[in-house]
C-alpha cells in the first residue's frame, strides 16, 4: 500500500509507492523503480501526479512487478497510450479502480482498458471532454457490469458543450452502481419520449451528486428517472439544481436519507425560488438526516419554522441525528434557530451567514458544540420575553 508522501520540495510532485519525486528527478524515475523492485511486489495502490514523461516505462515496470495492484491514479499525466493501459489491465488481474481525471488520455486508451478489465472494474473517475461520450458508450454497452463508483467532473476549463446522458441505458449497463457523481457538468438526460419504458433504476445507489456552480437542466422528472428505483439512497447532493422542488424530492422512494444538500451558492438572486415546501423534506427525513443544506433557498420565515420544527418531534428519549445545518442566506428567524439548536444536541456545524432576520453579530458560521451553544445563549437573550 502507498504510504503518505513526504513534504514535496517543489510544487510539482509525483507520488509512487509512498515515494515523493520532484519534477527534476523524473529522468531517474525508472532507475529508482528498478532499485526498489522487490518492495513493489506487494504494491496495491499507485498514484502518479504531474508526470509529463516516463509514464510508459514506469507503468511497464509496474505491470512486471506489481501483480497485486488494485488502484491506479494518473493525475495531470501525459503520454498515456492505449498500449500502456492494456498492458496493465492484462498484467494486473486485481486492478479494479482507475482514476484518470485531469490527465491527457485518449478515449481509445480508456475504452481499450475497459474492454480488457471491464468485468472486474469497480471504480472509475473521468474528466469530461469531447471524448467522454466514447467512454460512456462502452459503459452503456455493459462492459463494466460490476461498476460501483462513477465520477465525471469538469476540468479547469469548463466545457460548455452539454453532456447528453442516456439515463435508462446507464441503469442497464451499470446495474450495481452505488455512487454516481456528475460534478459541475452542464448535462441533460437523453429525452425519454412518451413510448420509452422506464429504466430499471439504480437499486444499489447510495450516493447521487449532481452539484454544479451554475444552473443546470436537472428537474423533478430527471430526478425521478434517476432515482425511482433507489430505496437505499443515503446522500443526495443537488447544489445548484434550482429546478428541483420539495414536492419532487418528497416523492422519491428513499426513506432513510442522511445527507441532503440543496444550496444555491451565488445564484439565488437571479432566480425565482419556491417560498413554500421545506416541511415536506424534514417531515420525511427528520429521523435520519445528519446533514441539511438549504443555503440560498427562498423559503419564507413561516415555512422554515414549520420545517425545522420537525426535529423537535422525535420520540421521547431520542434525539435527532442532525449534526450539520446550513441556513446561509435564508429567512430563518431567531426563535426558529434557537428551537432547532435546543432540539438537536448533536449539532456540530451551523451556518447563519447572511441571514437577514437574525441580530447583527450572530450572522456567521458556528463550528463545534461550544460555539453552537454560545449562539443559542445569545439568541435566547435577544428574544423578547414572554409576559
Amino acid at each position: 500500500m502507498c504510504g503518505k508522501p513526504q513534504t514535496p520540495s517543489s510544487p510539482c510532485t509525483n507520488v509512487m509507492g509512498g515515494r515523493t519525486l520532484t519534477e527534476g528527478q523524473l529522468g531517474n524515475a525508472v532507475q529508482l523503480c528498478l532499485c526498489c523492485r522487490p518492495r513493489f511486489s506487494q504494491l496495491q495502490r499507485l498514484t502518479l501526479i504531474h508526470w509529463k514523461s516516463q509514464v510508459h516505462p514506469v507503468l511497464k515496470l509496474v505491470s512486471e512487478s506489481c501483480p497485486r495492484l488494485t488502484f491506479l491514479k494518473l493525475s495531470d499525466c501525459h503520454s498515456v497510450t492505449p498500449n500502456t493501459l492494456i498492458m496493465l489491465a492484462k498484467a494486473c488481474p486485481q486492478l479494479h479502480s482507475l482514476d484518470v481525471q485531469h490527465s491527457m488520455v485518449e478515449s481509445t486508451a480508456v475504452v481499450s482498458f475497459l474492454e480488457e478489465a471491464g468485468p472486474r472494474m469497480r471504480k472509475l473517475w473521468l474528466t469530461y471532454s469531447s471524448q467522454t461520450t466514447a467512454i460512456l458508450g462502452a459503459l452503456l454497452g455493459s462492459c463494466c457490469p460490476q461498476l460501483q463508483v462513477l465520477e465525471v467532473s469538469t476540468g479547469i476549463n469548463h466545457n460548455i458543450t452539454p453532456l447528453q446522458l442516456p439515463v435508462e441505458a446507464l441503469q442497464k449497463g451499470c446495474p450495481q452502481l452505488q455512487v454516481l457523481r456528475l460534478l459541475n457538468l452542464m448535462w441533460l438526460p437523453k429525452p425519454s419520449g412518451r413510448a420509452v419504458t422506464p429504466g430499471p433504476g439504480f437499486p444499489s445507489l447510495e450516493e447521487l451528486c449532481l452539484a454544479s456552480s451554475t444552473c443546470n437542466f436537472v428537474s423533478n422528472e430527471v430526478l425521478d428517472r434517476l432515482l425511482h428505483g433507489s430505496p437505499n439512497l443515503r446522500l443526495l447532493d443537488l447544489r445548484g439544481c434550482a429546478r428541483i422542488t420539495p414536492a419532487g424530492l418528497h416523492d422519491l422512494p428513499c426513506q432513510e436519507l442522511e445527507q441532503l444538500h440543496l444550496g444555491l451558492y451565488g445564484m439565488s438572486d437571479r432566480l425565482t425560488l419556491a417560498k413554500e415546501g421545506s416541511p415536506l423534506l424534514t417531515q420525511k427525513w427528520c429521523h435520519t438526516l445528519q446533514e441539511l443544506d438549504l443555503s440560498g433557498q427562498g423559503f419564507s420565515e413561516k415555512d422554515l419554522e414549520q420545517a425545522l420544527a420537525a426535529f423537535s418531534g422525535t420520540p421521547e428519549g431520542s434525539h435527532p441525528a442532525l449534526c450539520s445545518l446550513n441556513l446561509r442566506g435564508t429567512q430563518v428567524t431567531p426563535s426558529t434557530v434557537s428551537s432547532v439548536i435546543s432540539s438537536c444536541p448533536g449539532l456540530l456545524y451551523l451556518n447563519l451567514e447572511s441571514c437577514r432576520c437574525l441580530p447583527r453579530g450572530l450572522k456567521r458560521a458556528y463550528r463545534g458544540p461550544g460555539e453552537v451553544q454560545w449562539c443559542l445563549e445569545q439568541l435566547l437573550t435577544s428574544l423578547p420575553s414572554v409576559s
